[in-house]
């Protein structure tokens, strides 16, 4: 069966009022991105956009740029990032805009990042922005308001079912299971056959629960996955490899350090979840161009060993169904977490070849 990969993508790549109240006039991603210095020598900070440039997501062009870019190489759709307080939402101006203009022709979905915003940033995360509250009430406000989405054709479906991602259930002060059920309700009170819902699972704040406790269709892997992780390399260790880089003592204080290769390991020889979890992978990452204070490094991707780590998950993966297909790619454009798939200066599109060149091989034999 052929798999369908999707990549995460961040909008944050356009002016908003919040952010020129939080981080100051003419806010964006790039905001952080081009302010990033290098820890080292040979660090690749700050990292620079090839084909697509310092774009504005308001831009249909540009939309339509990437979806386009994406299509060639193998990708199969967007999950953008949707952030709904209470009925407040923010960074919705591109998803709004590919819904009303009917372009880009190219598939599409949501993940509700539905956890606080605070200034974890600029190092105090106790400082909320925007507060997360619940109720069964808001749920429902929530999912009816989605329905011209799920509605739309290039939306991402399994059996005519519209995918909804939900970043973080665990953060919800009364079982999932309950909103879950809800939403499933209201989906076919509204014509719909019903709602595919998935769980992440990546950090310590997140699900560790099966679909089946959970009240969701499958979870997903959303790389890195910290807590297989282990710990930093040593300072011994990442000296002995960046000794001729000069790294400092000071930025082990500041900073973690990972190796590419022990990260691919280890989640390779992870057991299997035992339920469907979909698999994950990350091209690379490296956050200290969004962060003020701590920070995590990899080191050591190419696009030759992202390859190997993507091909290698989907060999692992046997999808139950022939619309249970999917890979989670972290992600599309996170420039300032360093894991993107966009075209850069450094790489140009090796990242974005390499995934066609897998899905392609993948997609003949499954």
């Amino acid at each position: 069966m052929k798999i369908r990969p999707l990549a995460f993508y961040l909008p944050q790549f356009h002016p908003i009022p919040e952010n020129d109240l939080w981080w100051g006039k003419g806010f964006t991603e790039w905001t952080n991105v081009t302010k990033a210095k290098p820890l080292f020598k040979g660090h690749n900070q700050p990292r620079y956009p090839a084909d697509l440039g310092y774009y504005d997501l308001r831009l249909p062009e540009t939309r339509a740029a990437q979806a386009q870019l994406a299509k060639e190489n193998g990708i199969h759709g967007f999950i953008y990032y949707h952030y709904w307080f209470n009925g407040r939402r923010i960074l919705n101006r591109p998803a709004d805009e590919i819904l009303k203009l009917g372009e880009p022709d190219f598939p599409f979905c949501f993940c509700w990042a539905n956890h606080d915003w605070t200034k974890r940033w600029s190092g105090n995360e106790g400082e909320i922005l925007l507060k997360q509250n619940y109720d069964l009430a808001d749920d429902l406000d929530h999912i009816r308001f989605m329905m011209p989405f799920f509605r739309d054709d290039r939306y991402v479906k399994v059996d005519g079912k519209p995918v909804f991602i939900v970043f973080r259930p665990s953060n919800f002060p009364y079982p999932f299971k309950q909103t879950a059920q809800a939403w499933r309700e209201e989906a076919v009170k509204q014509g719909l056959p019903g709602l595919y819902l998935i769980g992440i699972e990546s950090d310590h704040k997140v699900i560790r629960d099966s679909p089946a406790d959970l009240g969701t269709d499958a979870n997903a892997e959303f790389q890195p996955n910290w807590p297989n992780l282990g710990k930093p390399v040593g300072r011994d260790l990442v000296s002995r490899i960046l000794r001729k880089f000069k790294l400092t003592s000071d930025h082990f204080i500041r900073k973690s350090f990972y190796l590419y290769d022990d990260i691919v390991k280890r989640d390779l020889d992870r057991k299997p979840a035992g339920y469907l979890l979909y698999p994950g992978v990350t091209p690379d990452w490296d956050n200290t161009a969004r962060v003020a204070t701590g920070g995590q490094v990899f080191l050591g991707s190419t696009p030759e060993k992202y390859g190997f780590w993507l091909e290698q998950k989907i060999k692992k993966f046997t999808p139950p169904t022939p619309e249970e297909n999917f890979i989670f790619i972290n992600a599309w454009n996170e420039w300032a977490e360093g894991n993107y798939l966009e075209p850069d200066a450094r790489w140009g599109s090796a990242y974005l070849e390499k995934t066609k060149e897998v899905i392609f091989r993948a997609n003949q034999t499954k």
